[in-house]
C-alpha cells in the first residue's frame, strides 16, 4: 500500500519536477554558452519580463482566453451536431467526410484574411479561427464513434424490433461519448492555436497581437513571456477537459489499480 501511494505521489509531482528541471537546464545552458538574449533569453529574464509587463500580459491573456473559449464552445456545439449527422448514416458519412477532410487541409492562416474582409479586424476573426481549427477533431471523433457500431449489434437490435433512432440513442450516442470527450482535449489546444494565429495576423489585442508587437521591437523576453502564458492557459484548459472526460466517461477507462 505504501509503495502504491508513493507511486501516486511521484506521478503527481513528476510534471512539476520535470518543468523545474527544464528551466534550470535552460538557464544554465544560456549562461554557460553566453547566448544572446535576442536569440534565447534565460528563464530568469523571461520571468522578469512577466513581472515588468504584467498589466499588458494579464489583459491580453484574458482576451486570448475569451476568444479561445468562445470559439471552442462553438466548435463543441457545432462539431457534436454535425458529428451526429454524419454518423447517423453511412451514406452521409461517405458523402460529407471527404469534404470535411478537404476543408481541414486548408491552412487556417489563409482563411484569416477572408474573415477580416467579412468581419473586420478584432475579436470575431479570432473566435471564428479558433472555431474552425477546433471543429474538425470533434466532428471526426463523434462521427467515428457512431459509424463504428458493430454490424452484429445493429442486426441483433433490429431483430428485437429496435428502430434506427433507438439504436442511436441507446447504443450509438453512449458509445461515441468517450470519443467526444477525448476529442475535447485535442480541440481546446487547437483552439488556442487558432486564436493566436488570428491575433498575430489581424487583431488589436490578445497574446498573439502582443507577441507580434514585441517581435517587431526585438523584445524577445516579452515574446517568450507570451509563450509561457499561452502554455499555462493551454495546460489549465487541457486539465479541465481531462477532468470532464474522467467524470463523464470514467466507466470507459481502466482504473489505475487494474492498469498497474
Amino acid at each position: 500500500m505504501t509503495g502504491f501511494m508513493s507511486r501516486i505521489d511521484w506521478l503527481k509531482a513528476a510534471p512539476w519536477l520535470y518543468t523545474i528541471g527544464l528551466f534550470v537546464f535552460w538557464e544554465a545552458a544560456v549562461r554557460l554558452f553566453s547566448v544572446s538574449q535576442i536569440i534565447l533569453p534565460p528563464p530568469s529574464v523571461i520571468f522578469g519580463a512577466i513581472i515588468q509587463y504584467w498589466p499588458a500580459i494579464w489583459k491580453n491573456s484574458l482576451q486570448t482566453l475569451y476568444t479561445t473559449t468562445v470559439g471552442f464552445v462553438m466548435a463543441v456545439v457545432g462539431g457534436l451536431a454535425l458529428g451526429l449527422l454524419i454518423g447517423w448514416s453511412r451514406q452521409i458519412y461517405a458523402g460529407l467526410y471527404p469534404l470535411m477532410v478537404g476543408f481541414n487541409a486548408i491552412p487556417k492562416v489563409a482563411v484569416v484574411p477572408i474573415l477580416v474582409i467579412w468581419f473586420g479586424i478584432g475579436t470575431i476573426p479570432a473566435i471564428l479561427t479558433a472555431f474552425l481549427i477546433a471543429f474538425f477533431p470533434i466532428v471526426v471523433n463523434v462521427a467515428t464513434g457512431l459509424a463504428t457500431i458493430e454490424p452484429e449489434v445493429e442486426d441483433v437490435l433490429r431483430a428485437l424490433g429496435a428502430k434506427k433512432l433507438d439504436i442511436m440513442l441507446k447504443v450509438g450516442i453512449p458509445r461515441s461519448m468517450p470519443y467526444f470527450f477525448g476529442s475535447l482535449k485535442v480541440a481546446i489546444t487547437l483552439a488556442f492555436v487558432g486564436s493566436v494565429i488570428s491575433e498575430t495576423v489581424a487583431a488589436n489585442s490578445g497574446l498573439g497581437f502582443m507577441m507580434s508587437g514585441a517581435q517587431s521591437q526585438f523584445n524577445v523576453p516579452l515574446v517568450f513571456a507570451g509563450l509561457i502564458m499561452l502554455a499555462i492557459e493551454g495546460i489549465a484548459m487541457y486539465a479541465l477537459m481531462a477532468w470532464i472526460e474522467q467524470r463523464m466517461t470514467g466507466w470507459a477507462h481502466r482504473s489505475s489499480t487494474m492498469a498497474g
